[in-house]
């Protein structure tokens, strides 16, 4: 897994990850978030995200790491990913407009935030592997 953190991490902020879901290998173009700063903004205020892209959140180690929905626009497929690369949950999520929004939290040492809808109609789940 170390080859795949280096692989994300050596090249520009626009990179493409493969999540194997046992008919094959799904492309997702995404935007790097490895430092505080970069994570912490995530996709908050973008009023739109293409199809096939996402960002990819990439932690020191793997961890309980909390996501909310506040001030995020697009409904996203948050999907929780361990240090192996396995997925180890998918959430589900709506844009929050309140002043206290739900937290998402799972062991994970990286997390993939897609369109609302893109792990059910790839057939992505539980236990798919990120491969590159």
């Amino acid at each position: 897994m170390l080859i795949f953190l280096v692989i994300l991490t050596a090249c520009s902020s626009q990179n493409t990850v493969l999540i194997d879901n046992g008919a094959g290998n799904i492309v997702v173009n995404v935007e790097i978030a490895d430092d505080f700063e970069e994570r912490s903004l995530g996709l908050m205020f973008r009023e739109f995200l293409d199809e096939e892209s996402g960002m990819l959140f990439v932690f020191d180690e793997e961890n309980y790491h909390g996501f909310w929905m506040k001030n995020t626009l697009i409904p996203l497929d948050i999907i929780f990913i361990d240090s192996d690369g396995v997925i180890v949950s998918i959430v589900q999520a709506a844009p929050c407009e309140e002043d206290t929004c739900d937290t998402f939290s799972f062991p994970a040492q990286y997390v993939l935030e897609v369109n609302l809808g893109f792990t059910d109609d790839r057939g992505i789940k539980v236990g798919d592997k990120i491969v590159v």
